[in-house]
């Protein structure tokens, strides 16, 4: 009887917190626009209240933008932060709010769980001071992480948007329109690809030149293979060049590197496997045909040397 209280009882807080959750945290813009009945009309006249997550959000703001910050340091940032695929303009404010905030609250999380420990008192030092460099350190490298992760994505779509784009091309599309229409297609394959040259087709739109947009398209992105794409696509744009030919040329030079790679990968496999054979399938090996024998030993050759 009390385990079937017990599981009813679960059920219901589980339930219960469920429902909070969803209602309040996971979109607390729409459930605060629901509750207070704001709309695009009232938006302006009305000021919906504050939620928690969105209180934090605008703390931690607060607390980037009191930082000083070298120019230097800035555009390194802003440069990491664009090939992240963050472009929200308030983002290195949130940035260097976190390293501090994160910066301030490890090391007392830390001193309060050693606070009770019989460890020495250097140690506990040395564990509040890594505390309080990995909080300051961790969000840059999150950052790098989703960096490499988006250029990972753009690296990996980047051959299927130089097929259509060459496709594009050779139907009669200008470069221009090309971009634009591969940028169309690939919107659910590759975003990251999609994204990227959506904002070329802008720039090209707000008047900049064409090779000035294609750099900026390498500069943001920082991989290697877009930027010998770019490199390629302001040659022929500058000497004259076909285009179509160009892109052709380009897409079987990327198709070749891309299977010797793959062929690379393949060669270097066995050598990989050896650290794995070794440590995880051959001690089960042993196990399986030697562990029989051991205990047969046991059992009945170590008594019988033993009564002799």
């Amino acid at each position: 009887m009390s385990f079937l209280v017990a599981c009813v009882l679960f059920i219901g807080v589980a339930v219960a917190v469920s429902m909070v959750g969803m209602r309040v945290w996971v979109r607390p813009k729409e459930a605060i626009d629901r509750v207070t009945g704001a709309t695009a009309a009232t938006a302006a006249s009305e000021v919906a209240p504050a939620h928690p997550s969105l209180v934090f959000h605008e703390l931690v703001q607060r607390i980037g933008s009191f930082l000083p910050a070298s120019p230097k340091d800035v555009g390194v940032v802003q440069r990491r932060m664009l090939r992240a695929g963050v472009r929200n303009p308030n983002a290195i404010k949130l940035l260097y709010g976190a390293k501090t905030s994160l910066a301030a609250l490890l090391p007392l999380i830390m001193l309060a769980a050693v606070a009770n420990s019989d460890a020495d008192p250097g140690r506990k030092f040395m564990a509040i001071v890594a505390a309080g460099v990995l909080g300051f350190f961790a969000p840059n490298e999150y950052l790098k992480i989703l960096a490499r992760r988006r250029q990972k994505q753009i690296r990996r779509g980047l051959a299927n948007a130089l097929d259509l784009l060459v496709v594009c091309v050779e139907s009669g599309l200008g470069l221009d329109q090309a971009i634009l229409q591969v940028a169309k297609e690939l919107e659910h394959a590759h975003k990251e690809i999609t994204e990227e040259f959506t904002m070329v087709n802008l720039e090209l739109k707000a008047g900049k030149r064409r090779a000035d947009a294609l750099r900026n398209l390498a500069e943001r992105t920082s991989v290697d293979d877009l930027r010998k794409l770019v490199a390629v696509l302001i040659q022929a744009d500058r000497f004259g060049t076909g285009v179509a030919q160009s892109l052709r040329a380009h897409a079987d030079y990327m198709r070749v590197q891309a299977r010797q790679i793959a062929e690379e990968k393949a060669a270097k496999l066995g050598v990989k496997l050896v650290f794995p054979i070794f440590f995880c399938i051959l001690p089960s090996l042993f196990v399986v045909t030697v562990g029989p024998i051991v205990v047969r030993i046991m059992r009945e050759l170590l008594p019988m040397m033993n009564n002799m």
